[in-house]
C-alpha cells in the first residue's frame, strides 16, 4: 500500500476530490458534514490503475486546525495539494506548503481544482503564479493537473500521475520492512469485544500480530504492549508492511491511555531524548529564516505529536530545543516550528545533536553555536564518533546512523566505534603511565589501565595498547618484552630458589630472609614477577610458585583422605608451612575438607 496526505486551503475542494477518487467520504464527524468543513482527519483508500492500493490521509484546510494538519503530514512522504482554479492561492496554500518544505517533502502533486468554474485563461493564471511563489523550492518541479470532481475533467488522469507520482517517491525513498518501527498514532478508539484501537502510518519496520512494542506517551515513561490483532483497509492482516495505514489491536493499555501523538516504537531500537541541537532549514514561505529570531517558547510538530516547548538560539542557525518530556528522536528528524497562538510556520528544523554537550559557563553558547557553523548538516557515523572519541555501534544505529559498515577513519572494537584521533591520544596517556612504572613493577594492572583511559570495557584497553605497542601479559599492560628487574634482591631471591628446588616445603623462616637481605617489598616484586608465591595471613611463607602444582601431585599419593598431620609428614615440612599451603590449596579447589580433621584432593 502506498500513502498519501492531501493539503491546500479551506474549501478547495480536498475531501471532494478524495471521495471522487475513492468513492468515499473522509469526513467522519456529524459536525463536518453539517458544516461541509473537515475539522480532523480522514482516512480513505482505493486501487490506482496499476493495481497499486493507495491510501489517503485527508487534512483540514482551516487555519484553527492547522495542529491537525500537521499531524497528517508529518508522517508522509507525498503529498496532494489542493488549490482552487477558481480562487488560486490563498494563505493557507502558504503554510500548507511552508509545511511541507520544512517537512523536506518534496513528492508533491498540484490539483487545481474546480476547474470547471474557471476559463482557460484563469487556470493559466493560476498556473503562473504557483510557479511564482514555489520558485526554486523543492515544491518547483511538482506536475500540476487541472481536475474537477462535478464534471469529472482529469480525475482519470490524476489516477495515473498519482501512480507516477508514487513510483518516483517509493524509488528514491524507499521504505525498509526491516527498519525500526515509529508508528505515529493519530486515533484511538475501542471496540467492544476488540478493546484498543490505534491508527497510524506506517513508514518502516513490519507490524506482526503476537509481536511486542512500546507504547510511548506524553510522559516519555514507555510501557510494553502486545499487538492483538491488525487490520489495513478494514481487512485483517497477519502483518503490515511499509509504507501502508495501520489499524492496531492492543493488548495490554486501554483507549483512554492513548492519544494523538503517542508513538508504537520497536523495542531496542529507540533513543528517547528531551532536549536536543536542531539545525533551521530555510526555505521561502518560512516566517523565520535566522534562529536569532526564535521566541523562547513555540510549538513544535513532530509526526503526529505537537508540544509546547523551550527554545535557546544558538547563532543564526542553530538553536537548542527542550521537550516537556522524552520523546523518540532520530538524527535528521524534521520539526515543525510555530509561534504558540499564531497560524503560519515559523521555521522547519532537523535535529543534528541528540547528546548536545550542557551550557552552564559564560560563553557555552556561543562556542557550542560556533562549532555547529563548522560542521552544519546531520551528522555521519565518522563525524560522530570523532566528536565523542568513542561510541557504541549499537547507539549510532539507534541514532538513525547506518552502521553495516565501519566509517573510514574509525576502528571498530568489539561493540565499540573509535576514532584515530581518540586511540593515538589515550595510546600516549597509557604508554606515558606504563613507563612511569616503578622499575619492580610487573606493568599497570587492566582495572588500573582502565581507569586512566576513563573507559569500563577492557576491549578498548587492549585495542589502546595495541595503538601504543605495549603488550598484555597476565592481566598487566607493560612494555614488550619486560622483565622485572629485583636488582639488589636478586641474589636473596636466587639462593632461596636454590634452596626449594632442593627442599621444596622448607620455607626460609623470617631469620634467613633478613639475612638474605630481603624485604617485604622486594619479596611482593618477586612474587608479582613470579618467581616465588607468599602464604599466611602475614605472608610469611614463602615457597616457589611451582610448590601447589607439587604438593597435589604427593597428596594425591596419599590414596584418600589425610589429615594435616599425614600432610605435614608426606611433605617433609612443618606446621608453620602446612597450614597456609593446605588452606591456599582449599581456596584454589585443589582440596577440600572433608571434616574438621580430614580432607581429599579434587579431580582424582
Amino acid at each position: 500500500m502506498s500513502v498519501i496526505a492531501t493539503a491546500g486551503h479551506v474549501d478547495h475542494g480536498k475531501s471532494t476530490l478524495v471521495a471522487a477518487l475513492t468513492g468515499m467520504e473522509p469526513d467522519r464527524w456529524a459536525e463536518e458534514k453539517e458544516r461541509g468543513l473537515t475539522i480532523d482527519l480522514g482516512f480513505v483508500w482505493t486501487r490506482l490503475p496499476s493495481g497499486r492500493d493507495l491510501a489517503f490521509v485527508d487534512v483540514p484546510g482551516h487555519e484553527r486546525f492547522l495542529g491537525n494538519m500537521l499531524a497528517g503530514v508529518g508522517p508522509v512522504r507525498a503529498v496532494c495539494l489542493v488549490i482552487a482554479a477558481d480562487e488560486g492561492w490563498q494563505q493557507q496554500t502558504t503554510d500548507h506548503c511552508a509545511a511541507l518544505l520544512s517537512l523536506g517533502i518534496r513528492h508533491v502533486l498540484i490539483a487545481l481544482t474546480r476547474c470547471d468554474r474557471a476559463s482557460a485563461a484563469r487556470r493559466e493564471e493560476v498556473i503562473a503564479d504557483i510557479r511564482r511563489r514555489l520558485g526554486d523550492t523543492l515544491l518547483s518541479q511538482a506536475p500540476i493537473l487541472s481536475v474537477s470532481a462535478v464534471s469529472g475533467e482529469g480525475v482519470d488522469e490524476l489516477r495515473h500521475v498519482l501512480d507516477a507520482l508514487l513510483d518516483r517517491a517509493e524509488n528514491e525513498e524507499p521504505a525498509d520492512p526491516d527498519g525500526p518501527i515509529r508508528l505515529w498514532l493519530d486515533r484511538s478508539f475501542s471496540i467492544t469485544g476488540a478493546g484498543t484501537v490505534v491508527t497510524g502510518t506506517l513508514g518502516a519496520g513490519t507490524l506482526r500480530r503476537g509481536d511486542t512494542l512500546l507504547h510511548c506517551g506524553a510522559d516519555g515513561h514507555p510501557r510494553e504492549v502486545s499487538i492483538r490483532g491488525l487490520h489495513s483497509e478494514n481487512e485483517a492482516q497477519p502483518a503490515i508492511l511499509p509504507p501502508a495505514r495501520a489499524a492496531v489491536n492492543l493488548r495490554g493499555i486501554g483507549s483512554d491511555e492513548v492519544h494523538r501523538g503517542d508513538a508504537l516504537l520497536s523495542p531496542g531500537d529507540w533513543l528517547l531524548r528531551r532536549e536536543v541541537d536542531v539545525e533551521v532549514c530555510p526555505h521561502a514561505l518560512a516566517a523565520v529564516e535566522d534562529a536569532r529570531d526564535l521566541p523562547g517558547t513555540l510549538m513544535a510538530h513532530l509526526g503526529t505529536r505537537q508540544d509546547e516547548v523551550h527554545c535557546r538560539p544558538l547563532g543564526s542557525r542553530h538553536a537548542r530545543l527542550r521537550w516537556p518530556a522524552p520523546l523518540p528522536l532520530r538524527l535528521g528528524d524534521r520539526v515543525i516550528l510555530r509561534a504558540a497562538g499564531d497560524h503560519a510556520v515559523a521555521a522547519g528544523v532537523q535535529v543534528v545533536d541528540l547528546f548536545p554537550p550542557e551550557l552552564v559557563r559564560r560563553g557555552d553558547g556561543r562556542r557550542r553555536a560556533e562549532e555547529l557553523q563548522r560542521h552544519p548538516g546531520v551528522p555521519g557515523g565518522r563525524r560522530l564518533v570523532e566528536a565523542a572519541g568513542i561510541l557504541l555501534r549499537e547507539d549510532c544505529r539507534r541514532m538513525g546512523v547506518p552502521t553495516a559498515q565501519c566509517p573510514p577513519g574509525v576502528r571498530a572494537v568489539g561493540p565499540w566505534w573509535a576514532s584515530a584521533q581518540w586511540l593515538r591520544g589515550r595510546a600516549g596517556m597509557l604508554s606515558e603511565k606504563v613507563k612511569a612504572l616503578d622499575a619492580l613493577s610487573p606493568g599497570l594492572l587492566l582495572g588500573e589501565a582502565a581507569s586512566v583511559l576513563g573507559v569500563s570495557d577492557q576491549e578498548l584497553v587492549r585495542a589502546v595498547a595495541q595503538e601504543a605497542g605495549l603488550e598484555i601479559h597476565e592481566g598487566r599492560v607493560r612494555e614488550p618484552g619486560r622483565r622485572i628487574d629485583l636488582g639488589p634482591a636478586e641474589r636473596g631471591i636466587a639462593t632461596i630458589e636454590e634452596w626449594l628446588a632442593e627442599e621444596p616445603f622448607r620455607a626460609p623462616d623470617a631469620g634467613e630472609l633478613r639475612d638474605l637481605g630481603l624485604s617485604p617489598a622486594q619479596l611482593a616484586a618477586a612474587e608479582r614477577a613470579g618467581r616465588i608465591i607468599r602464604l599466611g595471613q602475614d605472608k610469611s611463607v614463602v615457597l616457589l610458585a611451582s610448590a601447589p602444582e607439587k604438593a597435589v601431585a604427593i597428596l594425591r599419593g596419599l590414596g584418600g583422605e589425610f589429615t594435616l598431620s599425614e600432610a605435614r609428614r608426606a611433605l617433609d615440612t612443618t606446621r608453620r608451612v602446612a597450614v597456609p599451603l593446605l588452606e591456599f590449596l582449599d581456596t584454589q579447589r585443589l582440596t577440600r575438607r572433608v571434616d574438621a580433621t580430614r580432607r581429599r584432593v579434587l579431580g582424582g
